[in-house]
């Protein structure tokens, strides 16, 4: 059992995109059609630049998940393979979860383009710049990263925000809880903690202004039942009821991104083989929780011709 899956915010680089546009004319088509949705030559910002204009995180979500549709669309097009035949499930990482949904066709392009945009503008209005921050936690697993949370916290928000894999959980909330937490969980067993550079404080509490404007996106577009069950995000479980997908992917907003147990679980649903899509970021986190699993991530177009032929 096969489970193709979606890279998160931090898989964006300057110049994503452009070899397969160059050697595609489909790759090419998905950049029109999102820069199309946006009203913005996000195509460009990609290929071009500036880094920090790409970084944003109103652009740096439905870039990264237009880059992976590419990928997807030059497998699908050129090497004449269908999603719903070679993939019994799909997941994604945070906004990855709404990539996995495109691909598995419970959206179009275009929706999840101008889903991603709001949700990307939502989040960064949501907390002012130097309120909120985050922290990757090496060398902890989830019940250590919970207690050094918990003693962070002293009043403040102070949350788990991404169960990545066994040695890296991400912790979200106020900056002052953030910075009390990175001596705290030093003397609490991890290996490492480092600020992260994000521009906001995501998958905690403070989030819940940019849940309400998702709850509201996502209530004037239509959902489709996918064509493969979507491992959710929040509940680590598969998902394919459109009701529940809408209601899982607004808890997602302020909600911890469940990875570590989402492979897990779909390891234990059968699955062997996780192919990644535009980045190769979660193949690594897959192999450090699943050491049997093969993995492949699909960045070049070398990649791509190189799967068809085994698929």
């Amino acid at each position: 059992m096969r489970a193709f899956i979606f890279p998160g915010q931090g898989s964006q680089a300057v110049g994503m995109g452009v070899a397969l546009a160059a050697a595609s004319p489909h790759a090419r088509e998905v950049f029109q059609e999102v820069d199309d949705a946006l009203g913005q030559k996000l195509s460009q910002i990609m290929a071009e630049g500036p880094e920090d204009e790409l970084t944003l995180t109103a652009n740096a979500q439905p870039a990264i998940m237009a880059n992976a549709i590419a990928v997807l669309r030059v497998l699908e097009k050129d090497g004449g393979i269908r999603l719903a035949d070679k993939a019994d499930f799909v997941a994604g990482h945070s906004l990855g979860e709404y990539t996995a949904l495109c691909a598995a066709g419970a959206f179009d392009l275009a929706t999840t383009a101008r889903l991603l945009r709001t949700r990307g503008d939502a989040m960064q209005a949501a907390v002012p710049v130097g309120v909120g921050a985050m922290a990757a936690l090496l060398g902890a697993d989830l019940d250590k990263a919970q207690s050094i949370a918990d003693a962070a916290a002293q009043g403040e928000v102070c949350a788990v925000a991404n169960d990545n894999d066994p040695s890296q959980v991400v912790i979200s909330g106020h900056l002052a809880a953030i910075e009390r937490a990175l001596p705290l969980a030093k003397e609490m067993g991890a290996k490492r903690a480092l600020l992260l550079p994000v521009s906001a404080p995501f998958h905690c509490p403070l989030m819940q202004p940019a849940a309400d404007a998702m709850e509201a996106a996502l209530a004037a577009v239509a959902v489709q039942s996918p064509l493969v069950p979507v491992y959710a995000n929040v509940t680590a479980s598969p998902v394919a009821d459109p009701a529940t997908i809408r209601t899982l992917l607004v808890e997602q907003v302020t909600g911890m991104v469940r990875w570590r147990e989402s492979v897990l679980a779909m390891q234990e649903a059968g699955v062997t083989e996780f192919v990644e899509f535009g980045g190769k970021v979660l193949a690594g986190m897959v192999k450090r929780i699943a050491p049997d699993a093969l993995t492949t991530s699909l960045v070049t177009m070398d990649d791509i011709e190189a799967l068809a032929k085994t698929l």
